[in-house]
């Protein structure tokens, strides 16, 4: 039983030292990351040891520069975006939607900047089905973003509302492009292939009697075997090549280029490249009429 007459002032047995080892332990023990920059040496030292592998190193880098990115560094131009206008008869929207390949689309009524909604091409089969349903049943409501929410808030909201497009709008509430949930998740795991790629190795698809839909990755040989044409391969492997040799740039969705005989127009790109072209042969000149002998 403790002496209730003792001092507090008497000196208390000593603690036990640490030992030598777990005291250089210590000191060898790595700061935690004190922001992004940090984290980004620690992630290209952990693949660099090879503790990452590539595909790892780059999804994590993504996400990171997910959170740095707003949507106007990603968004769909308002020049490029591909618009149906709900005054017209479904008829006449099928090529566009068949020709572009998208599955969702912004709406407009009078004037592009007037975007009532967004249609889904599946929910187009409705009205392939039954010709009295109007087109303006199927409309959603559109979704309205500023360009300068960033990528990370965007895509928990895509998540939350089960939404995949998005119009943004700039600072005067008029319409500068548009964002879907693909391109925030392509910022994370690098392109995602749509559904033509479960074709295998194909990449040229037949979407009419005069019209394809091609990869830009296509092959300059396969394509040449496939049109009867003489693409040159010497500067460039693919199709894409091809089309930045032949435009001087980097292809750019909505872009155009007519040669022997076949009409390119880019239909998908990103910043590095065509994705999917629309491929259109031209019709044949008509005979030159018989001088009467």
């Amino acid at each position: 039983m403790p002496d209730p007459h003792a001092s507090d002032s008497e000196p208390r047995p000593p603690r036990p030292a640490r030992s030598l080892l777990s005291r250089f332990k210590a000191l060898l023990r790595p700061a935690p990351p004190a922001d992004r920059d940090d984290i980004r040496a620690v992630l290209e030292a952990a693949h660099d040891h090879s503790v990452l592998d590539g595909e790892s190193y780059a999804m994590i880098s993504g996400a990171l520069a997910v959170a740095d990115k707003t949507v106007a560094d990603i968004m769909v131009s308002r020049a490029r975006m591909d618009l149906l206008d709900i005054s017209r008869p479904l008829p006449e929207l099928m090529p566009a939607i068949t020709e572009t390949g998208h599955s969702r689309f912004p709406v407009y009524e009078g004037d592009r900047d007037n975007i009532v909604g967004v249609l889904l091409a599946k929910d187009l089969l409705l009205a392939l089905a039954d010709h009295a349903l109007d087109v303006r049943a199927l409309v959603r409501p559109p979704v309205f973003i500023p360009e300068s929410k960033r990528l990370n808030e965007l895509l928990h909201e895509f998540r939350v509302s089960r939404n995949h497009l998005a119009i943004v709008i700039d600072e005067h509430g008029g319409i500068c492009g548009l964002v879907t949930m693909e391109d925030v998740l392509e910022q994370i795991v690098g392109d995602i292939e749509d559904e033509f790629d479960d074709e295998g190795e194909k990449t040229i698809f037949r979407t009419g009697e005069n019209s394809w839909r091609a990869m830009g990755s296509t092959e300059i040989e396969d394509f040449n075997e496939t049109f009867g044409t003489h693409l040159p391969d010497e500067d460039a492997d693919t199709l894409n090549g091809w089309l930045a040799a032949e435009l001087g740039h980097i292809p750019r969705r909505g872009e155009r280029l007519e040669r022997r005989g076949l009409v390119f127009t880019v239909v998908s790109a990103d910043g590095k490249r065509a994705r999917w072209l629309h491929i259109q042969r031209q019709d044949p000149p008509p005979p030159a009429p018989e001088h009467a002998a």
